[in-house]
């Protein structure tokens, strides 16, 4: 325990990349042997006297305690989200039949309002959850107003055509929509085969039913056109929900970002030589 609380305390506040500022006074709810020494290493990194104590009594001691015991919540906490997600992605694998175990999914979306300022969302999930730095948001642009077909074909475009990275390719490709928007997904992935390296995306169209509601999404596999229609309490399905969201979430903010910054644009500022000046 001493090892670990001081490596910690010294990788926590001398490492440079967390930008916090070292207290005047360090609080454990562990006594450690090393205390004083580690209180010398604080200050002189400081430039200022740091006093690290584990003996405390009333308001103090029970601020600790509170901490540990906030601390120890949130680690149970990641690890049930931890072990939930490992479980919907093995329930998915199973669904799917997959040979390999998932290490990246993807999704794609479409959003727009009325056709103006389409912006098409990428989000990338592994067995851990949502890569949130792997996210990525397309402007699209050169297509009829309000034709998704297009806008899904530009997107996975500009993300396949140069893609070489095994590593980056997704094992499975979610596609928000249904037979129709699956079908050009399929035209593009089979243009830009050759830069899969043989890792050859799984495509999955997630179609909405009749009345959007959760539950009752139809899942339609790339290829065959084979329909897939889970329960409510399936995790698989729950993760795929999940993944959809998040790419509707990420698509729609993204639109609203760039209509918002439209609106307060000048059309005299697309002529040639004329700036906002």
């Amino acid at each position: 325990v001493d090892e670990v609380m001081h490596a910690f305390l010294l990788q926590f506040y001398l490492s440079g990349i967390s930008g916090r500022r070292i207290p005047a006074e360090v609080l454990l709810d562990t006594a450690l042997e090393d205390e004083s020494p580690l209180a010398q290493m604080l200050s002189q990194a400081a430039g200022y006297q740091v006093k690290v104590t584990s003996k405390m009594r009333s308001e103090r001691a029970r601020y600790t305690k509170l901490a540990s015991t906030n601390a120890h919540a949130a680690l149970m906490s990641k690890l049930a989200h931890k072990s939930t997600q490992h479980q919907r992605s093995e329930a998915l694998e199973t669904l799917l039949q997959l040979d390999m175990p998932l290490a990246r999914m993807e999704c794609f979306d479409i959003s727009h309002t009325q056709g103006e300022h389409t912006v098409a969302s990428c989000v990338v999930f592994n067995r851990e959850g949502p890569q949130v730095g792997e996210y990525r948001r397309f402007n699209i642009s050169g297509i009829t107003p309000g034709d998704d077909y297009a806008a899904m074909a530009q997107a996975l475009e500009r993300r396949f055509a140069k893609a070489h990275e095994p590593a980056k390719l997704p094992d499975i490709l979610f596609i928000d929509g249904g037979k129709g928007q699956l079908a050009r997904a399929e035209e593009i992935m089979e243009r830009y085969q050759d830069n899969f390296s043989g890792k050859r995306p799984l495509l999955v169209g997630i179609a909405k039913g009749e009345s959007r509601k959760p539950g009752l999404e139809t899942l339609i596999l790339g290829g065959t056109h084979q329909e897939i229609h889970l329960p409510n309490d399936s995790i698989a399905l729950h993760l795929i929900q999940h993944i959809r969201d998040e790419s509707h979430r990420f698509a729609i903010s993204g639109h609203r970002a760039r209509r918002a910054k439209l609106k307060v644009a000048s059309a005299l500022e697309v002529i040639p030589g004329v700036g906002p000046k």
